[in-house]
């Protein structure tokens, strides 16, 4: 039987990783799955409060993402916190290195997780990487 417990690691900084992200923790969350995030590395410095002006692309589609009327990534993760009850968890690791506080960041994201927790919680479940 497929688990109904999502995990999502988010590393990377750019539009079409952060996008399939989110779209997986807000499609995942509303429909019913126990969805966790977490956010580490490139992708963290985009949910601060004060995120970089520039995110950027791989590729053609990052571009016509950004072109294109297309819900950002950052209203998915919020929607799929609000609307569906997902947990995002900062990396503790990469605050750290970053010099982050938690009130540096965006609002629905909930307290700094460690690799070792994520893991211990991801052991039963799907788990997908972006």
């Amino acid at each position: 039987m497929a688990s109904n417990k999502i995990c999502i690691v988010v590393v990377s900084g750019t539009r079409e990783r952060l996008q399939m992200a989110g779209m997986m923790a807000s499609v995942g969350a509303v429909s019913g799955n126990d969805v966790t995030v977490f956010l580490s590395m490139n992708a963290l410095n985009q949910f601060l409060k004060d995120p970089p002006k520039q995110v950027p692309s791989e590729g053609d589609m990052g571009t016509l993402l950004a072109e294109k009327n297309v819900p950002p990534f950052r209203q998915l993760f919020q929607q799929a916190a609000e609307l569906g009850e997902a947990k995002i968890h900062p990396c503790s690791m990469a605050m750290d290195v970053m010099a982050v506080e938690p009130a540096d960041l965006v609002s629905y994201l909930g307290q700094p997780l460690g690799l070792t927790k994520f893991l211990i919680d991801a052991a039963d479940a799907q788990v997908w990487s972006f």
